[in-house]
Protein backbone atom coordinates (compact mmCIF):
# COMPACT_ATOMS: atom_id res chain seq x y z
CA UNK A 1 0.00 0.00 0.00
CA UNK A 2 1.42 3.47 -0.73
CA UNK A 3 0.93 6.28 2.10
CA UNK A 4 -1.24 9.04 0.19
CA UNK A 5 -3.93 5.46 -0.06
CA UNK A 6 -3.41 5.17 3.67
CA UNK A 7 -3.93 8.45 4.86
CA UNK A 8 -6.84 8.71 2.74
CA UNK A 9 -8.33 5.62 4.20
CA UNK A 10 -7.86 7.28 7.51
CA UNK A 11 -9.38 10.35 7.03
CA UNK A 12 -12.57 8.14 5.54
CA UNK A 13 -15.73 9.83 8.55
CA UNK A 14 -17.88 6.90 8.59
CA UNK A 15 -15.91 4.58 11.05
CA UNK A 16 -17.24 1.04 9.11
CA UNK A 17 -16.31 2.15 5.93
CA UNK A 18 -12.73 3.55 7.49
CA UNK A 19 -12.46 0.31 8.75
CA UNK A 20 -13.20 -1.82 5.22
CA UNK A 21 -11.22 0.62 3.30
CA UNK A 22 -8.24 -0.09 5.82
CA UNK A 23 -8.72 -3.95 5.65
CA UNK A 24 -9.28 -3.81 2.18
CA UNK A 25 -5.60 -1.92 1.74
CA UNK A 26 -4.45 -4.90 4.21
CA UNK A 27 -5.33 -7.42 2.12
CA UNK A 28 -4.00 -5.89 -1.33
CA UNK A 29 -0.78 -5.09 0.98
CA UNK A 30 -0.45 -8.72 1.93
CA UNK A 31 -1.35 -10.36 -1.35
CA UNK A 32 2.01 -8.53 -3.11
CA UNK A 33 3.64 -9.35 -0.09
CA UNK A 34 3.10 -13.37 -1.00
CA UNK A 35 4.13 -12.63 -4.61
CA UNK A 36 7.11 -10.81 -3.53
CA UNK A 37 8.09 -13.53 -1.36
CA UNK A 38 7.58 -16.08 -4.40
CA UNK A 39 9.75 -13.97 -6.91
CA UNK A 40 12.68 -13.86 -4.31
CA UNK A 41 12.30 -17.18 -3.65
CA UNK A 42 13.44 -17.71 -7.53
CA UNK A 43 15.50 -15.40 -7.19
CA UNK A 44 17.45 -17.00 -4.85
CA UNK A 45 16.98 -20.55 -6.58
CA UNK A 46 18.24 -19.14 -9.92
CA UNK A 47 21.59 -17.80 -8.07
CA UNK A 48 21.85 -21.38 -6.51
CA UNK A 49 21.48 -22.74 -10.21
CA UNK A 50 24.25 -20.86 -11.23
CA UNK A 51 26.62 -22.38 -8.28
CA UNK A 52 26.60 -20.00 -5.56
CA UNK A 53 26.79 -21.19 -2.00
CA UNK A 54 24.33 -19.82 0.81
CA UNK A 55 27.32 -18.13 2.17
CA UNK A 56 27.91 -15.91 -0.99
CA UNK A 57 24.21 -15.20 -1.28
CA UNK A 58 23.71 -14.62 2.28
CA UNK A 59 26.52 -11.86 1.95
CA UNK A 60 25.35 -10.04 -1.11
CA UNK A 61 22.27 -9.26 0.59
CA UNK A 62 23.55 -8.90 4.02
CA UNK A 63 21.51 -11.64 5.83
CA UNK A 64 22.90 -14.71 7.55
CA UNK A 65 22.74 -18.37 5.40
CA UNK A 66 20.18 -19.84 7.88
CA UNK A 67 17.76 -16.82 6.90
CA UNK A 68 18.51 -17.77 2.98
CA UNK A 69 17.70 -21.50 3.82
CA UNK A 70 14.82 -20.36 5.79
CA UNK A 71 13.68 -18.43 2.68
CA UNK A 72 14.29 -20.89 0.12
CA UNK A 73 11.87 -23.20 1.69
CA UNK A 74 8.59 -23.35 -0.43
CA UNK A 75 7.68 -23.66 -4.01
CA UNK A 76 10.43 -22.41 -6.25
CA UNK A 77 11.22 -24.98 -8.90
CA UNK A 78 10.31 -22.91 -11.76
CA UNK A 79 9.07 -18.99 -12.10
CA UNK A 80 6.69 -17.45 -10.98
CA UNK A 81 3.92 -15.98 -13.57
CA UNK A 82 3.58 -12.85 -13.79
CA UNK A 83 0.81 -11.51 -11.99
CA UNK A 84 -1.94 -11.25 -14.74
CA UNK A 85 -3.67 -7.82 -15.38
CA UNK A 86 -6.93 -8.98 -16.50
CA UNK A 87 -8.63 -6.30 -19.62
CA UNK A 88 -12.03 -4.82 -18.29
CA UNK A 89 -15.22 -7.07 -19.45
CA UNK A 90 -16.55 -4.18 -20.67
CA UNK A 91 -15.88 -0.43 -21.24
CA UNK A 92 -19.31 2.19 -21.04
CA UNK A 93 -19.37 5.79 -20.48
CA UNK A 94 -20.11 8.24 -17.64
CA UNK A 95 -20.35 11.94 -18.93
CA UNK A 96 -19.37 14.85 -16.93
CA UNK A 97 -21.31 16.36 -16.51
CA UNK A 98 -24.38 15.32 -17.09
CA UNK A 99 -26.24 15.93 -20.45
CA UNK A 100 -29.59 17.80 -19.31
CA UNK A 101 -31.54 16.16 -22.52
CA UNK A 102 -30.02 12.81 -21.16
CA UNK A 103 -30.73 13.11 -17.58
CA UNK A 104 -34.31 14.03 -18.40
CA UNK A 105 -34.66 10.71 -20.66
CA UNK A 106 -36.39 7.41 -19.53
CA UNK A 107 -32.74 6.79 -17.93
CA UNK A 108 -29.57 7.91 -17.98
CA UNK A 109 -27.65 4.56 -18.78
CA UNK A 110 -29.80 3.09 -21.07
CA UNK A 111 -29.65 6.07 -23.50
CA UNK A 112 -25.82 6.46 -22.98
CA UNK A 113 -25.62 2.75 -23.26
CA UNK A 114 -27.26 2.74 -26.63
CA UNK A 115 -25.33 5.12 -28.02
CA UNK A 116 -22.52 3.08 -27.96
CA UNK A 117 -23.84 0.17 -29.25
CA UNK A 118 -23.99 -1.28 -25.80
CA UNK A 119 -26.88 -3.76 -24.79
CA UNK A 120 -28.09 -1.89 -21.21
CA UNK A 121 -30.05 -3.89 -18.61
CA UNK A 122 -31.38 -2.63 -15.11
CA UNK A 123 -32.78 -4.37 -12.59
CA UNK A 124 -34.02 -2.52 -9.05
CA UNK A 125 -32.30 -4.20 -5.82
CA UNK A 126 -34.11 -2.33 -3.30
CA UNK A 127 -37.15 0.46 -2.50
CA UNK A 128 -37.78 1.55 1.24
CA UNK A 129 -36.53 3.35 3.64
CA UNK A 130 -32.69 3.03 4.89
CA UNK A 131 -30.81 5.13 6.91
CA UNK A 132 -28.67 7.66 5.21
CA UNK A 133 -24.60 7.78 5.40
CA UNK A 134 -23.16 10.93 6.51
CA UNK A 135 -21.83 12.62 2.97
CA UNK A 136 -25.72 11.91 1.56
CA UNK A 137 -27.54 13.59 4.61
CA UNK A 138 -25.27 16.48 4.28
CA UNK A 139 -27.17 16.83 1.08
CA UNK A 140 -30.48 16.40 2.16
CA UNK A 141 -29.81 18.59 5.32
CA UNK A 142 -30.61 15.68 7.41
CA UNK A 143 -29.00 14.22 10.08
CA UNK A 144 -26.51 11.53 9.34
CA UNK A 145 -27.75 7.93 9.82
CA UNK A 146 -31.68 9.02 10.13
CA UNK A 147 -34.11 6.89 7.27
CA UNK A 148 -34.83 8.47 4.30
CA UNK A 149 -36.26 6.72 1.11
CA UNK A 150 -33.88 4.51 -1.21
CA UNK A 151 -34.36 3.37 -4.78
CA UNK A 152 -31.48 1.50 -5.54
CA UNK A 153 -30.78 -0.01 -8.95
CA UNK A 154 -28.17 -2.19 -11.06
CA UNK A 155 -27.05 -1.70 -13.94
CA UNK A 156 -25.56 -4.33 -16.55
CA UNK A 157 -23.85 -3.46 -19.88
CA UNK A 158 -23.32 -6.63 -22.37
CA UNK A 159 -24.39 -8.85 -18.94
CA UNK A 160 -21.63 -7.47 -16.94
CA UNK A 161 -22.83 -5.61 -14.01
CA UNK A 162 -21.13 -2.06 -14.15
CA UNK A 163 -23.00 0.79 -12.09
CA UNK A 164 -25.02 0.55 -8.46
CA UNK A 165 -27.39 4.11 -8.52
CA UNK A 166 -29.53 4.88 -5.46
CA UNK A 167 -31.55 7.34 -5.35
CA UNK A 168 -32.16 8.89 -1.75
CA UNK A 169 -35.36 11.41 -1.03
CA UNK A 170 -36.00 13.12 2.04
CA UNK A 171 -39.14 11.09 4.14
CA UNK A 172 -40.65 14.02 4.95
CA UNK A 173 -41.48 15.23 1.43
CA UNK A 174 -41.55 11.96 -0.65
CA UNK A 175 -42.36 9.36 1.61
CA UNK A 176 -46.02 9.16 0.45
CA UNK A 177 -44.99 9.65 -3.04
CA UNK A 178 -44.87 7.65 -6.16
CA UNK A 179 -40.77 7.87 -5.10
CA UNK A 180 -41.31 5.10 -2.59
CA UNK A 181 -43.73 3.09 -4.11
CA UNK A 182 -42.23 -0.15 -5.12
CA UNK A 183 -41.68 -0.64 -9.12
CA UNK A 184 -39.91 1.56 -11.76
CA UNK A 185 -40.95 5.71 -11.60
CA UNK A 186 -42.59 6.15 -15.11
CA UNK A 187 -42.20 7.58 -17.69
CA UNK A 188 -39.54 9.49 -16.30
CA UNK A 189 -38.52 10.31 -12.49
CA UNK A 190 -37.90 14.02 -13.61
CA UNK A 191 -41.75 14.25 -14.71
CA UNK A 192 -42.65 12.77 -11.39
CA UNK A 193 -40.75 15.13 -9.82
CA UNK A 194 -42.44 18.17 -11.97
CA UNK A 195 -45.82 16.81 -11.51
CA UNK A 196 -45.30 17.22 -7.72
CA UNK A 197 -44.43 20.93 -8.10
CA UNK A 198 -40.64 20.92 -8.34
CA UNK A 199 -38.60 22.93 -10.50
CA UNK A 200 -35.19 22.21 -11.34
CA UNK A 201 -33.24 25.24 -10.15
CA UNK A 202 -28.66 23.53 -9.61
CA UNK A 203 -27.21 20.84 -9.28
CA UNK A 204 -23.49 19.49 -7.48
CA UNK A 205 -21.72 16.74 -8.76
CA UNK A 206 -18.43 15.73 -6.40
CA UNK A 207 -16.38 12.41 -7.93
CA UNK A 208 -14.56 10.46 -5.29
CA UNK A 209 -12.03 7.32 -6.38
CA UNK A 210 -12.14 5.10 -3.45
CA UNK A 211 -11.72 1.39 -2.43
CA UNK A 212 -15.72 -0.47 -3.07
CA UNK A 213 -17.56 -1.63 0.34
CA UNK A 214 -17.88 -5.58 0.20
CA UNK A 215 -21.49 -5.28 -0.91
CA UNK A 216 -20.44 -2.91 -4.00
CA UNK A 217 -17.68 -5.40 -4.62
CA UNK A 218 -20.08 -8.83 -4.37
CA UNK A 219 -22.83 -6.69 -6.24
CA UNK A 220 -20.02 -5.46 -9.40
CA UNK A 221 -18.29 -9.02 -8.81
CA UNK A 222 -15.14 -6.74 -8.55
CA UNK A 223 -11.70 -9.41 -8.60
CA UNK A 224 -9.68 -8.55 -5.43
CA UNK A 225 -7.32 -6.58 -7.34
CA UNK A 226 -9.43 -4.36 -9.28
CA UNK A 227 -11.85 -2.83 -6.21
CA UNK A 228 -11.38 0.81 -6.77
CA UNK A 229 -14.81 2.65 -8.10
CA UNK A 230 -15.38 6.40 -8.73
CA UNK A 231 -18.24 6.98 -6.39
CA UNK A 232 -20.26 9.92 -8.40
CA UNK A 233 -22.95 12.13 -6.38
CA UNK A 234 -25.17 14.05 -8.53
CA UNK A 235 -27.32 16.60 -5.48
CA UNK A 236 -30.49 17.80 -7.11
CA UNK A 237 -32.20 21.35 -5.88
CA UNK A 238 -35.05 23.51 -6.87
CA UNK A 239 -35.61 26.81 -8.11
CA UNK A 240 -35.98 27.61 -3.83
CA UNK A 241 -33.37 25.84 -2.42
CA UNK A 242 -34.98 22.38 -1.77
CA UNK A 243 -32.90 19.58 -1.84
CA UNK A 244 -34.95 17.19 -3.94
CA UNK A 245 -32.74 13.91 -5.58
CA UNK A 246 -29.64 12.99 -4.46
CA UNK A 247 -28.32 10.54 -6.48
CA UNK A 248 -25.27 8.04 -5.50
CA UNK A 249 -23.68 6.51 -8.97
CA UNK A 250 -20.92 3.72 -7.83
CA UNK A 251 -19.24 3.11 -11.01
CA UNK A 252 -16.69 -0.25 -11.14
CA UNK A 253 -13.91 2.02 -12.54
CA UNK A 254 -11.79 -0.40 -15.34
CA UNK A 255 -15.11 -0.65 -16.92
CA UNK A 256 -15.81 3.28 -16.96
CA UNK A 257 -14.62 6.24 -19.14
CA UNK A 258 -15.66 9.61 -18.12
CA UNK A 259 -15.61 11.99 -21.31
CA UNK A 260 -16.10 15.56 -19.95
CA UNK A 261 -18.31 18.16 -21.59
CA UNK A 262 -16.90 21.38 -22.38
CA UNK A 263 -18.90 24.85 -23.39
CA UNK A 264 -19.43 25.10 -26.78
CA UNK A 265 -16.31 26.71 -28.49
CA UNK A 266 -14.38 26.91 -25.47
CA UNK A 267 -12.34 23.31 -25.49
CA UNK A 268 -8.70 23.52 -25.21
CA UNK A 269 -5.99 21.29 -25.11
Amino acid sequence: MDLRSLNEAARITDPIERARALDQLMKSDQMLTEQAAQYKRHAIAEARSRGMTLEQIAVRLGVTPGRIAQVSKGPAARAPEPMAVKAPRILVQRALPTDPATRGSVSLFLVEAERQGIEATREMLYIGLEPVPEHVAACLRVEPGTEHVARRKLMKANGVPVRIATSFFRADLFGQTRMAQAEFVRPTLQAALEDLGYRFGHAEETLTARYATQFEAETLELDPQDRIVVQVLRASYSAEGTPVHILETICAASRHVFPIGQVAGHDEF
